[in-house]
C-alpha cells in the first residue's frame, strides 16, 4: 500500500503558523505544503523558509494557496473592486459571494474578469517564491521532486464554478506547466464505518463535504484529460480536529478505499497556530477565534509528528 501525501495548508498565513509548519518540515513529516501569497507577512515567512531549506531532509512539494476570502488583493482594488471591501484592498466578497456570483449571470462575467486579475497576481508572487525555494534546495543538495505549478486554495474556493473557470483560463493563458490541482473530493462512507466517532464530527463539516463533492467531478475530468493522477482528500469532515486517535482508527480504511479506486490519498492538516497578537484586519476575526488560534491546531501538529504512516 503506497504512502499517502501528508499535506499542511496555510504557510505564510502568520509568522507563528509558519514556524510550527517548519518544525514539521525539519522532522521530515510533511510531503507537501501550501503557501498563502496575499498576507503582509509573506516576505518575512518566506525569508524564514529560505534560511531553513539547507537543513531540511527534503523540500516538500509547494502549492500556491490561492486566497480570495482573506488577506489583501495583490492585483489592487482598482482591478478587483467586486472582490474587496469598500475603500480597501482587503478581500471582502467571501466564499458565499463567490458561490452566488457563479449563478448570477449579471455578476458572473464581471467577477470572473476580476478573479483572473487576482489569480495572475497571486500565482506570479507565490510561484516566484517557489522557484527560489527550488533553487536553494538544488544548490544545497536538498532533494526536491517538484517540477511545475501546484495549486490549491484557502477554504477550497478554487472549486467554486466561477473561480475554477477563471483559474484554468489563467493557467492556460500564462502557459504555466501545471502538475497538480487539488480535488477536494472526500469519501464520506468511511466516516460512517466507525460508530464510536459519530459524535466527534462537526455537522457543518458534513455540509462542506457534500457541497465540495458536487464540484469534484469537473476536477476529476480535468485531471484525467491532462494526465494527472486522480485523488481523494481527507481533511474536510475532520477539519480542525485531525487528531491522532481518530486518524489511526480510519487510516487503513481510507487508504484501502483510495487504492481500490486507483487514487492518491492526500491527508490535509493545519498544524500551525496563530497568536492573538498576529490577528490583523487581513484575517477574519471569526475564523481566527474559531480555528486559527484554537489549541486544536497543536493537536494536528502532534498528529503530523506522531502518526506512523
Amino acid at each position: 500500500m503506497s504512502k499517502p501525501d501528508i499535506h499542511a495548508d496555510d504557510y505564510a498565513l502568520t509568522l507563528n503558523t509558519s514556524k510550527d509548519m517548519l518544525e514539521c518540515m525539519r522532522a521530515g513529516r510533511l510531503d507537501s505544503i501550501s503557501i498563502v501569497p496575499n498576507m503582509s507577512c509573506f516576505e518575512a515567512c518566506m525569508e524564514l523558509f529560505y534560511g531553513a531549506i539547507p537543513g531540511l531532509p527534503f523540500l516538500p512539494l509547494l502549492s500556491v494557496h490561492l486566497d480570495f476570502v482573506e488577506g489583501r488583493s495583490l492585483a489592487g482594488r482598482e482591478k478587483t473592486p467586486g472582490l474587496t471591501k469598500p475603500d480597501s484592498d482587503l478581500m471582502g466578497l467571501g466564499w458565499g459571494g463567490l458561490f452566488a456570483a457563479s449563478y448570477l449571470p449579471h455578476k458572473r462575467k464581471t467577477i470572473k474578469a476580476q478573479l483572473k486579475c487576482e489569480i495572475k497576481a497571486q500565482l506570479a508572487k507565490a510561484q516566484g517564491a517557489v522557484k527560489k525555494c527550488m533553487e536553494i534546495a538544488a544548490g544545497s543538495g536538498v532533494p526536491c521532486g517538484q517540477k511545475g505549478l501546484r495549486i490549491d486554495s484557502h477554504q477550497h474556493a478554487h472549486m467554486i464554478p466561477v473561480v475554477w473557470e477563471a483559474l484554468l483560463e489563467v493557467v492556460r493563458e500564462e502557459g504555466y506547466p501545471l502538475e497538480y490541482i487539488r480535488n477536494s473530493k472526500e469519501v464520506l462512507g468511511v466516516f460512517m464505518t466507525e460508530v464510536s466517532l459519530y459524535r466527534t464530527y462537526r455537522p457543518v463539516n458534513f455540509v462542506k463535504n457534500r457541497l465540495l463533492s458536487l464540484y469534484s467531478h469537473k476536477a476529476d475530468r480535468f485531471c484525467k484529460a491532462n494526465g494527472m493522477r486522480q485523488m481523494y482528500l481527507w481533511g474536510l469532515v475532520m477539519s480542525g480536529r485531525m487528531d491522532r486517535e481518530r486518524i489511526e482508527k480510519l487510516y487503513g480504511k481510507m487508504q484501502r478505499k483510495a487504492k481500490r479506486d486507483g487514487r492518491t490519498l492526500e491527508i490535509l492538516f493545519h498544524p500551525g497556530i496563530t497568536l492573538p497578537e498576529e490577528v490583523t484586519p487581513e484575517i477574519a476575526k471569526e475564523a481566527a477565534e474559531d480555528f486559527y488560534m484554537r489549541q486544536d491546531r497543536h493537536v494536528e501538529k502532534e498528529a503530523v509528528l506522531g502518526v506512523k504512516w
